[in-house]
């Protein structure tokens, strides 16, 4: 999903989608340890979507910069 669309989304819906693709990369890593993997692609991608939404919960919920220390 792209950032726009994920800005959409209640903060309740957006870790709702952080759990499911934690889970989904679970999976993802399970089956290529295996070799049945087959789309290697979805990996970073799956890990790119996690980080995308988590730093969208963050502006959501009001954390604190880091740099603001």
């Amino acid at each position: 999903m792209k950032a726009a669309e994920l800005r959409t989304l209640s903060a309740d819906e957006l870790a709702g989608k952080v759990t499911a693709w934690e889970e989904e990369l679970f999976r993802a890593r399970c089956n290529k340890v295996v070799g049945q993997l087959q789309q290697t692609h979805t990996i970073p991608d799956l890990r790119r979507a996690i980080a995308r939404a988590k730093t969208i919960l963050n502006e959501k919920r009001g954390a604190p910069h880091a740099a603001g220390k």
